[in-house]
């Protein structure tokens, strides 16, 4: 009989906390929606949405191609080399950082705990306010977007090397150990070839995400893309936004299919 009461008292308990998560959760969504207020729509919101879209829809192709070379191409060339750049630069400095803060790398909990929190302090700047900050230090333009980007993916590339890191096997690195090999030996015959699949299928993944942001960076000055768009917008040229829209969503998908498959090869 007890055991039969148990076992009528667990499925209730479960579903007091399905109910109780759900609770908290409906509170949290009333709480944040009750801190936005009425939106006021503007009498001119029907008409500008009607120009805006049939801008997007009726694209300027002639911006496609210019002879001065201020052009769509030229844009999504640049934006597509700061993010080309700064993934580059990335994925080499977070290397000592992701060995640093990996715990099975370090003699204690202290060592690779100031890692993690190194990495979680470069993570904790989004690349808009970086880009802001290299844009006062070296001047407007792609370097600053670079920069940017670069020093904002050690954070988020180290955190994810670090964890590849800490899943190897140790089998490889006991093994050489008990033969008397050195350090470089460990490194180069047991701990590369493992990790280095995962070190590139994740720098592939940074790299789409890299692509995205530095369209966006472009809006503040970091160069790329971002900067006719925001020009675009602000002078209200709704076909050249459509055409730069276009043009990102097609070099995006491109991005995405291509590092799809190679990360699919790599792993």
């Amino acid at each position: 009989m007890m055991e039969a009461a148990k076992r009528i008292e667990k499925p209730k308990r479960s579903r007091l906390k399905l109910w109780s998560i759900y609770l908290i959760l409906i509170l949290i969504y009333v709480w944040a929606f009750a801190g936005m207020g009425v939106p006021e729509v503007k009498q001119t919101a029907g008409q500008i949405s009607k120009a805006i879209f049939g801008g997007i829809f009726h694209p300027d192709w002639g911006y496609v191609s210019e002879p001065g070379g201020e052009d769509l191409l030229h844009g999504l060339l640049d934006t597509l080399a700061i993010a080309v750049l700064g993934t580059f630069i990335s994925a080499f400095l977070c290397i000592p950082f992701a060995f640093w803060a990996a715990n099975n790398r370090s003699k204690g909990r202290t060592v690779s705990g100031s890692g993690k929190f190194v990495l979680s302090f470069i993570r904790t700047f989004p690349e808009l306010v970086m880009a802001i900050m290299f844009i006062k230090a070296v001047g407007p333009g792609s370097f600053a977007g670079v920069l940017a980007l670069g020093l904002h993916s050690i954070g988020m590339l180290g955190k994810l090397f670090s964890e590849e890191i800490e899943n190897m096997d140790l089998g490889p690195t006991e093994a050489l150990m008990a033969t008397g090999a050195n350090r470089f030996q460990i490194l180069w015959f047991a701990i590369i070839p493992q990790v280095i699949p995962g070190f590139l299928s994740y720098t592939l993944y940074r790299f789409e995400i890299n692509v995205r942001s530095a369209a966006i960076l472009g809006v503040i000055g970091a160069g790329g893309i971002g900067t006719p768009l925001i020009f675009a917008l602000t002078s209200r040229d709704w076909n050249r936004v459509g055409i730069i829209l276009l043009g990102i969503i097609v070099m995006v998908t491109i991005i995405d299919l291509i590092s799809g498959y190679l990360r699919k090869r790599i792993i």
